[in-house]
């Protein structure tokens, strides 16, 4: 899968979403679709854990730690 900002891995899924949801789609389609959303959704949950992660360094220490990630780099 190609790396996309969080923002369009959010769209993509929820457009994943919104085709399941209606059902009309064939197994074998579904089950792709299925399968890219996954991918999706943990995309976008490791991003916004990263993104937790740097806003609870600053918050403790007022400046980014050197072991902080970038969640550009994602």
């Amino acid at each position: 899968m190609v790396s996309v900002n969080f923002e369009q891995a959010l769209a993509r899924l929820e457009e994943v979403a919104q085709r399941l949801e209606r059902g009309d789609l064939p197994l074998e389609e579904g089950l792709s679709l299925f399968e890219e959303g996954m991918q999706l959704s943990r995309q976008c949950q490791d991003r916004l854990d990263a993104a937790e992660k740097r806003i609870a360094s600053l918050s403790a220490t007022g400046h980014v730690s050197d072991t902080a990630t970038d969640v550009r780099d994602r």
